[in-house]
C-alpha cells in the first residue's frame, strides 16, 4: 500500500505485514514437512509480538505528541494502527485455520495427537493428576480480583494468564500458566500412538481444584504485551528525535500495547478487562484459545520421525580451511571466504582460538553486537586475556532485547582485563567484525574477519551469512581505523576501500548509483543488483527511482520489508523485487554494480536503511580478489534465479510465487547453492 503522505514511498510498517504474511505463507506450504510449517507459524507469532512490542508500540507513543511536530513527521498514527489492526486480525484468522485445519489433522494422520483436557481418558486424566501436584501446583499464583474494589489491575509483559469468571459473584481470578522446565507441552507416557496436550490444558483441567469453592462459569486464555524502549531515533534524524524524546518523557515505560484474549469471552468481561488494564479499545485483539505459538519451536517429537522435519544438511567442509594447522598462513595467502549455515561456524571459532593460544599475537578486538550465552569465541577471548594478550571487546549495550546479556558479558571481560567499550548514545555498532595483531619476521601484521551476521553458533545454523577471512593491507588497515574510533582514538577513519557507517557508506553508495545513472544516459549497459533485509532510506530510494527513469536495471532482493514499489509505470518500471522465504533466514547483504563491465561489489552489515548508513557503526567490505568475487555472485545467481520460494514483490502486495517457465530448471535457491557449495569446495 503506498503512503500518500510520503512520494512513492510504502509505510514501512504495513510492508512489514506483508513480510510476516510470507512467512504464514510457508506454513500453509503442504510441500514443508508438518513440523517445519509448525515452525513457521512460530515464527511468525515470535515476529508478531516483537512487532508489536516495538513498531506498533511506537506509533502508540507518537499519538501522544503535540499535533505540530506530528504534522512536520508526516504521521497519521492512529489511521496506521487501525490498518495495521485490520491486516494482522485478516492474517491471524488466516493463522487458526491454517493450525487447525491443516496443521493437526497432518499431525493425527503421523499418529500424533494434540488433544485437550475435554479429550483426556481416564488413565491420561490419573496420570494430568499426578503431573500436576508434582511439577505445575506449586508454580501457580492465583490472583481474585474484586473489579468494583479496584481501578488499575497489572499483569506481567508476555505472560500467559487464564482469567476465571465465577456464577454469581462479582469477582473474577488471574492464573499465571507456568512454562517452567517442563516447556508448554506434556507428553502422555502411552504405547502406539502418541498423545500431546498444553500445559494449559493441564491447569484448566484442575482449575475447579484451585477454586473448590466456586464455580467457575468462564476460563478464559490472556496474554499482554508491553512496549519495548521507544527506539525513535532508527527512524527520525537527530534534531525530530530529540524533540519527540522531549515530548515523550513523562511517558510510563512498559505500559500495556496489545491484550490477546480468548475470542469466546464475553463481551461485558472484555470491556471490564480493557477498562482495568488501561486499553483503548484498538489495543484489545481476540484470539484463540491458546497465545504464545513461538512456544512451538520446541513442540515434541515423540517418536522422532525424521519425515516430520527438514532432512539434517552435513556442514560443507572449506576446501582450504578445514585442513589447515595454520590459519595464518593459509590467509595471508589469499582472502578465504565462508558461508553459513551450509558451513560450520568453527572456522570463525577456530581462528579466534588459535589467536588466543599464538604467542605471537598480540592483540584481538572485536565487535559484539550479539553476545552469545557461554560459547567457543567467548572462552578463547577470556584465554587470550589469560596469556597475556591485549583484548578489546566492543559491546553494544543497545542490542534490542539483548541488553541485559550483553552487559553481563562485557562485566565478565573487564573482570578478566580486557578493554570493554560500550556503545555510545544514539550510535549502535552493527558492524560484525574483528582484527588480530601478529609479529611475524620482526613485522606486524594484521588479520581481519567481516562477516554479515553475529558471532553467534547457534544463528549461525538457521541464519544465511557470508564471512571474510583476510590479510589485505588495504582491508586490515582500515578495519583498525574502525577500532580507533571505537576506543575513542580517531574521530574519523579514514578509508578508501571499506564502506564505514556512518562516515562515507551512504556517500559512496550514492556515487555509485548516480554512476550507474550517467552510464545509462550515455546509451551504456547500466545494472545495479543489491540483495538486503530490508530498504527503507528514503534518499537512496529516490536515487533508485530516479535510475529507473534513466534506464538502469535495478534487480533486488529483500527479505523483510520495502518501502519502494517496483513496477510502476514511468516511476520504477525498472525495478524488480523478489523476496526469499525458506528454510533458512536470509541475512546476507551483497550491493553489486556494472560499472561499465568493471563490475564493483561490497558486502557486510548494513541494508538500506536510514539507521544502518547514518546512526550505526557498520563496515561493508569490498570484494577484491577473483575468486572470492565469483563465489559470492554465483551464490547471488542463483538466488536471483529462485523460482520455488521466491515472491515478486510489487504494488499488488499478493506476495505472488515466481514459477519456472516450460522446460526451465526448478531452482530452490538455498538447496542448489548447498549443491554449488557442495561441489567446489569438495572438487
Amino acid at each position: 500500500m503506498l503512503d500518500p503522505e510520503f512520494n512513492h514511498l510504502k509505510h514501512r510498517d504495513l510492508d512489514w505485514l506483508n513480510f510476516n504474511k510470507r512467512v504464514l505463507q510457508e506454513a500453509d506450504d503442504s510441500d514443508n514437512p508438518v513440523y517445519e510449517r509448525l515452525k513457521f507459524l512460530a515464527i511468525f507469532s515470535s515476529n508478531l509480538d516483537e512487532y508489536f512490542r516495538v513498531r506498533v508500540s511506537q506509533l502508540r507513543q507518537i499519538k501522544r505528541i503535540k499535533k505540530s511536530l506530528r504534522k512536520k513527521l508526516a504521521l497519521r498514527p492512529s489511521k496506521k494502527v487501525k490498518e495495521i489492526l485490520r491486516e494482522v486480525s485478516l492474517q491471524q484468522q488466516e493463522f487458526g485455520a491454517i493450525f487447525h485445519d491443516q496443521i493437526i489433522p497432518e499431525l493425527a494422520k503421523n499418529n500424533i495427537h494434540l488433544i485437550n483436557d475435554e479429550d483426556f481418558t481416564k488413565k491420561q486424566q490419573k496420570e494430568v493428576d499426578e503431573f500436576y501436584h508434582e511439577n505445575i501446583e506449586s508454580y501457580l499464583e492465583p490472583q481474585i480480583v474484586d473489579f468494583e474494589k479496584e481501578k488499575r489491575i497489572f499483569i506481567e509483559n508476555n505472560t500467559i494468564y487464564y482469567f476465571v469468571t465465577f456464577k454469581g459473584s462479582k469477582k473474577v481470578a488471574f492464573v499465571n500458566i507456568p512454562l517452567n522446565d517442563h516447556g508448554r507441552f506434556y507428553t502422555f507416557k502411552e504405547t502406539g500412538d502418541f498423545y500431546i496436550t498444553f500445559i494449559d490444558d493441564i491447569i484448566r483441567y484442575k482449575m475447579p481444584s484451585v477454586f473448590s469453592k466456586e464455580e467457575i462459569t468462564g476460563i478464559y486464555e490472556i496474554k499482554m504485551s508491553r512496549d519495548a524502549e521507544l527506539y525513535i531515533d532508527d527512524q527520525y534524524d537527530g534534531v525530530l528525535a530529540e524533540k519527540i524524546y522531549d515530548s515523550l518523557a513523562q511517558r510510563t515505560d512498559g505500559q500495556p500495547t496489545r491484550l490477546l484474549y480468548d475470542a469466546d469471552m464475553p463481551k461485558d468481561f472484555q470491556k471490564k478487562l480493557r477498562k482495568h488494564l488501561g486499553l483503548g479499545k484498538i489495543d484489545m485483539m481476540p484470539g484463540g484459545r491458546y497465545h504464545n505459538f513461538s512456544d512451538f519451536f520446541s513442540f515434541p517429537n515423540p517418536g522422532h520421525n525424521k519425515d516430520l522435519v527438514y532432512e539434517a544438511l552435513k556442514p560443507i567442509p572449506h576446501r582450504e580451511l578445514e585442513n589447515s594447522d595454520n590459519y595464518f598462513d593459509s590467509i595471508r595467502g589469499k582472502d578465504m571466504l565462508v558461508h553459513f549455515p551450509y558451513m560450520s561456524f568453527s572456522y570463525v571459532e577456530k581462528f579466534i582460538k588459535k589467536a588466543a593460544n599464538d604467542p605471537d599475537v598480540s592483540a584481538i578486538k572485536i565487535s559484539f553486537y550479539r553476545v552469545a550465552d557461554e560459547s567457543n569465541l567467548t572462552t578463547s577471548l577470556l584465554k587470550a586475556l589469560k596469556n597475556g594478550k591485549e583484548v578489546t571487546v566492543f559491546i553494544e549495550a543497545k542490542a534490542r532485547f539483548d541488553e541485559e546479556n550483553n552487559i553481563t558479558w562485557g562485566r565478565k571481560f573487564e573482570e578478566k582485563g580486557a578493554k570493554v567499550i560500550y556503545s555510545y548514545p544514539k550510535i549502535k555498532v552493527h558492524s560484525k567484525v574483528f582484527f588480530v595483531e601478529r609479529t611475524e619476521n620482526g613485522e606486524k601484521l594484521r588479520y581481519a574477519y567481516i562477516g554479515t551476521g553475529n558471532f553467534n553458533s547457534e544463528t549461525s545454523k538457521i541464519y544465511c551469512d557470508h564471512g571474510l577471512f583476510t590479510a589485505s593491507k588495504k582491508i586490515t588497515k582500515e578495519l583498525e581505523r574502525v577500532f580507533k574510533v571505537l576506543e575513542g582514538d580517531l574521530i574519523i577513519p579514514r578509508a578508501k576501500n571499506l564502506l564505514i557507517s556512518p562516515f562515507n557508506t551512504r556517500r559512496d553508495f550514492t556515487k555509485l548509483i548516480l554512476q550507474e545513472i550517467d552510464y545509462a544516459k550515455e546509451g551504456l549497459e547500466a545494472k545495479i543488483t543489491a540483495k538486503m533485509n530490508s530498504l527503507e532510506d528514503p534518499e537512496i530510494i529516490n536515487l533508485l527511482y530516479k535510475a529507473s527513469q534513466s534506464g538502469v536495471k535495478v534487480r533486488l532482493i529483500i527479505r523483510g520489508f520495502t518501502c519502494l514499489t517496483a513496477g510502476m509505470p514511468k516511476i520504477s518500471e525498472n525495478i524488480y523485487i523478489t523476496s526469499i522465504i525458506d528454510r533458512f533466514l536470509e541475512h546476507g547483504r551483497i550491493y553489486l554494480f556494472h560499472n561499465k563491465g568493471e563490475e564493483k561489489m561490497y558486502f557486510g552489515s548494513a541494508d538500506w536503511m536510514t539507521r544502518n548508513l547514518d546512526r550505526r557503526i557498520e563496515v561493508l567490505a569490498p570484494v577484491m580478489q577473483e575468486h572470492v568475487f565469483n563465489e559470492l555472485k554465483d551464490i547471488l545467481e542463483i538466488q536471483l534465479n529462485d523460482n520455488q520460494k521466491a515472491r515478486i514483490q510489487d504494488a499488488s502486495e499478493e506476495n505472488k510465487y515466481v514459477k519456472p517457465k516450460a522446460g526451465e530448471e526448478k531452482i530452490r535457491s538455498q538447496y542448489k547453492i548447498y549443491e554449488y557449495l557442495k561441489e567446489k569446495h569438495t572438487a
